[in-house]
């Protein structure tokens, strides 16, 4: 069947690449995942439109990811194809507007601002997702976030594309309405403010470097893996239960900031799933709260 869909895909579908049974360890940054059944990288919005048309039209199961820096991919991979923005990355600047392809690396997009003179995106250099995943989830840091610079997003609704004015995305922490609306993302406008080159590379480079001194860089991972509750922060309440450093399989919470799970180079889904519920259980049981997932699964469970 694989074989049958990929040589209708190739005859249907320009300026897309194709390949079958992919590790999709290679396209997360917890280095984790079985393979997908199909792996499709769209070069265009339009040749991401036909895609996805033929896979309704034939029934062909799909998902859609970016830079992989949010998820936790199952073990057992996906029977269906998954579809990667990766090749999808134009940007383009026009006075103090930057608009970006949904694929674009956040921290491409930050240094050609300030390469620019244009100021605002500084905090997103070292988020290693995409603009697409970005705008999705409403990614911040650094007390910077998406809802603070995004003015517009170009979106597909079904084979219908609207441009979203930003009060109608409903940005709050960690959220965007395209969560429930199921639009994806194709591009977006940041609207800036002039600035200083020289000012924005420094902060950039302090912002860097903080996060190289706090956070696991040199482990797979997913980032913050638990949301910030409301009360206190997750990893001071994982630290507090005595869980810092804690391994199941090659899942660690990680020595150097307890709201990071890491891989230690061979850890599974599985392993990682049973030590969230480890550290969710013991949170709960020593303060009374609930810690929740801000990593999303993907693929079969």
């Amino acid at each position: 069947m694989k074989q049958s869909i990929l040589k209708q895909l190739t005859g249907s579908v320009e300026r897309c690449t194709f390949r079958a049974d992919e590790p999709m360890s290679a396209h997360t940054t917890f280095r984790i995942g079985g393979s997908a059944a199909l792996f499709c990288l769209p070069e265009t919005p339009d040749a991401l439109i036909a895609l996805l048309r033929f896979c309704r039209g034939e029934g062909v199961r799909f998902m859609i990811i970016g830079k992989g820096s949010n998820l936790l991919f199952s073990d057992k991979g996906f029977d269906g194809a998954v579809i990667s923005t990766a090749a999808m990355d134009r940007i383009t600047l026009d006075g103090t507007r930057v608009c970006a392809d949904c694929g674009a690396a956040l921290s491409r997009v930050s240094a050609m601002a300030a390469e620019a003179d244009l100021a605002g995106l500084e905090f997103a250099h070292g988020i290693p997702g995409s603009v697409g995943g970005a705008v999705f989830m409403n990614a911040g840091a650094y007390g910077g976030e998406m809802a603070h610079v995004v003015e517009s997003a170009r979106v597909l609704f079904g084979d219908r594309i609207e441009d979203v004015p930003a009060q109608e995305l409903r940005f709050s922490y960690r959220y965007s309405a395209l969560q429930e609306s199921g639009g994806i993302v194709l591009s977006a406008d940041f609207r800036l403010v002039p600035g200083k080159k020289e000012e924005s590379l420094l902060l950039i480079r302090d912002m860097d470097a903080r996060r190289r001194e706090k956070q696991p860089l040199d482990r797979g991972s997913a980032g913050s893996f638990f949301r910030r509750p409301k009360d206190g922060f997750a990893g001071a309440l994982i630290e507090e239960a005595g869980l810092k450093g804690v391994s199941v399989g090659g899942a660690q919470v990680s020595p150097k900031h307890a709201g990071f799970i890491v891989n230690n180079g061979n850890a599974t889904c599985e392993d990682v799933l049973k030590l969230r519920d480890l550290v969710v259980r013991t949170v709960r049981e020593k303060s009374g709260i609930e810690l929740e997932m801000e990593v999303r699964l993907a693929g079969d469970l």
